[in-house]
Order: C-alpha cells, then structure tokens, then sequence
C-alpha cells in the first residue's frame, strides 16, 4: 500500500519511520535533546527489517545528533537508495564534536552548505524531501527559504520541500506562495489537528505525522509511576507535553485508557492502533513513528497489513475525547 507525496506523484509507503531516536545523545540549548544512548548496529538493522517489511519513507534532520542519525541511515539504506524516499530537515545549526546545537540560521548559503552537507552523510546524491525544520520562523522568511529550496530542485540536489510547524496558517500561506509539497506537523489520536489537516487538504500537501505515538505513551507500556532518565529529550526539555519531568503526563494517561479497548480491537496493540488510526484520519497522512530496535519496526510496520481503523471505531474515539 501507498501514499502520495503531496502533489509531486512520488508514491511512499502507507508509514515511514521516524530517525531522530538513532541519531543518539545530543544537546539542544544545553538540554538532552535525543532519546538516550543507541547501539548503531541495531539502529541499522531497524532500519533494514522496515525496509524489508515494505517502509519505504525514511525522515531524519541533520541536527539529530548532531549529524549521526543521517549517516545511519545512509548506512543502513546503502545498495537501496532507489527504493526509498528519503527527508531531512535544516535550519538549526549544531557542533558535532560536542553534539550540541542551539542556533539557528536559515541564510541561503546556510541552507545550500546544509544540503551538501546532508548528501554526504547520507551518502546520495539527491534529497527527496527537504524540510525547513524551524517552525516558528515568520512566513515571510519562511518564503524567502523557499526560493532558495527551489534553486535546490532546480540544481537537482533535492525533489520536493516542506516545512514542519505546527501553525495551520504559516502552513496555508507557505502553500500558497510556494511549491511545497509537505507540511510535517504533530497528530495523534490523543492530539487532532483538524485545522492543519484542512490546510494540508486546501494547499494539497502530505501530511507528515511527527508524534504519532505521543513520545512513546501511546505503545502502552508506561504507567503513572515510569519515570525515564534524564538523557533523554522526555525528561528534560519543558516543550514536550506528553512527559513531565520524565514521567507521564496524568492527563494524556487517562485519554488513552478511555480509548485503549478501541485501539487494541483486531488484535493491534496500542501502538498499532494509534498508526492506525491516523491512516484513517486522511488520505493525506504519512504516520513517522520513530524506531531504534528490529522489534518495534516489525511492530510497527504490521499496520501496512492491517491498514486504517474502522470507520465505526474512528467515530467511537471522536465522541469519546472529543464530546
């Protein structure tokens, strides 16, 4: 099964995986911004086992890790590179010795440099889908960075481009005044984005699901009492709204207990449900859960087999978080 990329015809797999876990530990204004400490050969072998199961999108950025995650997975992926569609993102600037980033520049040589330097880690010579990765720059630059991405295509370095912010209207304007082709945004059972959706819909732009399992919370297997170490981007970065302090948020605890016996109907697991769910939301989205062992690809990757939620149990979930 597949989906369209926005407008472009590039056919991807129903999921893609998410790459920021394999990129490792790593700072972001002087706070962990990874997912703790990562085995690079399982991160490959992840990799390879989704390709095999039939994932055939892969997302990173060059700030996860500060620039590691692109070079797994150009490791992982070499000798399919023409099977795959590949998206990164640019717009943060970080130090790779010290794996720590913190700035931003968004300067036409800036991105050119970034995309060169994206290639090589991920050991290709063209970038399906390049992503301005700060959300909350100003539409008007935000226009400015599209020139430059379209000089990029022109160049025949990247295919398509995209933004990821969550604002329905900086997504809007970005589809009117732009070629893009992608709006990369957070969505999740416990967290709809009916507005951002419909300017996906109106600009005709994929859907790119970041935090389709909530960080985690939504596999099930974190209870009131888990707490996560303090390596990882849970525990310590005051934006995530999923953990607080390292410990699951109360609030989206109980959303998905109201909802797990919906998710987990015809044997999905809670994980399953959730990707699931979001298959059925639109024929837009391109669910991203993040992975970094063999096991949670396959877990995974088995919704392409079980496909999008009833449409009668998508309803039950509306009106149950959504009286």
């Amino acid at each position: 099964m597949s989906r369209t990329l926005g407008h472009t015809g590039i056919q991807v797999s129903d999921i893609g995986f998410g790459c920021w876990a394999i990129g490792g530990p790593f700072t972001l204004n002087g706070k962990a911004n990874g997912w703790g400490d990562i085995d690079d050969s399982e991160s490959v072998a992840a990799i390879r086992h989704g390709l095999e199961l039939g994932v055939t999108f892969f997302d990173t950025a060059d700030v996860y890790g500060a620039g590691h995650s692109e070079e797994i997975l150009g490791t992982a992926l070499g000798g399919h590179r023409d099977e795959v569609t590949i998206a990164t993102k640019f717009g943060y600037t970080f130090d790779t010795t010290r794996r720590a980033a913190g700035g931003q520049d968004v300067s036409a040589d800036s991105i050119r440099r970034a995309c060169e330097a994206s290639l090589r880690r991920l050991a290709t010579d063209r970038i399906d889908l390049y992503q301005l990765h700060v959300g909350d720059l100003p539409v008007s630059l935000a226009l400015d960075v599209a020139e430059t991405l379209d000089g990029l295509r022109q160049d025949g370095l990247i295919r398509a481009y995209g933004w990821s912010t969550d604002d329905p209207g900086s997504a809007a304007a970005f589809a009117k005044g732009t070629n893009a082709t992608a709006i990369q945004h957070d969505l999740n059972v416990l967290a709809d984005a009916p507005a951002m959706l419909a300017a996906c819909e109106e600009g005709d732009l994929a859907s790119i699901n970041r935090t389709p399992l909530a960080m985690g919370l939504l596999t099930g297997k974190f209870r009131a009492s888990s707490e996560l170490p303090a390596d990882d981007v849970r525990a310590s970065q005051p934006w995530v709204r999923y953990f607080s302090g390292g410990r699951p948020n109360p609030e989206w605890l109980a959303r998905l207990s109201a909802v797990r016996d919906l998710l987990t109907e015809d044997g999905r697991t809670p994980a399953q449900g959730a990707i699931s769910w979001l298959l059925g939301r639109s024929s837009r989205t391109i669910p991203i859960p993040g992975v970094r062992t063999a096991a949670q690809a396959w877990q995974n990757a088995m919704t392409l087999q079980s496909g999008p939620l009833k449409a009668a149990t998508m309803t039950e979930i509306e009106r149950i978080l959504n009286p």
